[in-house]
């Protein structure tokens, strides 16, 4: 099942064309998209978990594009959208704007699909993961503004080829490292390890990864419940060490890795159900 919606149009039958040939986010993947869960009640009552914080990062994004953004049209659309998704559970959104075809202006669009069906197999067994080189240095963005360090941009080609990269090597993701050996971001997913009680994730900024909603949501009520947590540079024989080791992303959510490049890892159900609870995500 699936529903669409167009900025400035709102509800359209699924089938309708939305961007032309021409438009530079299809021919140049020339904008930036969001992705989030949408759960809904037994009764058909539906929500987007952190909207703010996804539309917040939104126009983060967009003004780093230079592409016109309007917070309230979007979370508008969402709530019309959230008004006729009605299916118990939950399901994945994703918001979509484009730069447009040339002199036309931005295009801008939302779809609710089913949640992927391989996620709760995903959350229920855990992941098998590879480590892969990004190319890049850890500090590759520190000056170089134009690189769009941090955007969530539509040109997402490069984390798909990894994705198929680790299912050639069976596994089910990747974790991307600098040339130095640095470990950056998943390609879906930030990282997230526990070390003696601690939380920690690697840094953004210089290093150009995507600072994650579901991170943030989780370290901030990690802190709450008195649980430390740390933003710090790591290398991959720090997440071998780890006591427990997660991809964390806003519609599959913080998902134990179970594998890292061909060494298994002991599962520790207890500290996952805390940390899928503390964000926001049911224990397997």
């Amino acid at each position: 099942m699936r529903l669409l919606a167009i900025l400035g149009m709102g509800l359209v039958d699924p089938s309708t064309p939305v961007a032309a040939a021409d438009d530079a986010g299809i021919t140049r993947g020339d904008g930036c998209f969001e992705g989030c869960r949408v759960v809904t009640t037994a009764d058909g009552v539906s929500r987007v978990d952190k909207l703010d914080a996804h539309l917040a990062r939104m126009r983060r994004s967009a003004d780093a594009l230079e592409i016109a953004f309007e917070p309230l049209d979007w979370a508008s659309l969402v709530a019309t959208v959230c008004q006729a998704w009605r299916v118990p559970g939950e399901a994945a959104l994703k918001l979509v704007l484009t730069r447009g075809r040339p002199g036309a202006g931005p295009t801008g669009f939302l779809t609710v699909s089913d949640l992927p069906s391989h996620y709760p197999q995903q959350r229920r067994d855990g992941l098998r993961v590879v480590s892969l080189t990004h190319g890049t240095s850890h500090d590759a963005y520190s000056s170089a503004q134009w690189l769009l360090g941090g955007v969530k941009t539509l040109s997402y080609a490069v984390n798909m080829a990894a994705i198929r990269e680790a299912a050639r090597r069976g596994a089910d993701d990747v974790i991307f490292t600098s040339i130095e050996g640095q470990v950056l971001e998943s390609a879906i997913s930030s990282v997230v390890w526990a070390t003696g009680g601690v939380l920690r994730t690697t840094p953004a900024g210089p290093t150009g990864i995507l600072g994650g909603t579901t991170q943030q949501l989780l370290f901030d009520r990690a802190a709450a419940a008195g649980r430390p947590t740390e933003i710090t540079a790591a290398t991959l024989a720090d997440l071998h060490e780890a006591d427990v080791l997660w991809l964390v992303g806003s519609v599959r959510g913080p998902v134990d890795v179970i594998e890292l490049d061909g060494k298994e890892r002991a599962r520790r159900p207890d500290l996952d159900a805390e940390i899928r609870r503390l964000a926001g995500f049911p224990a397997p």
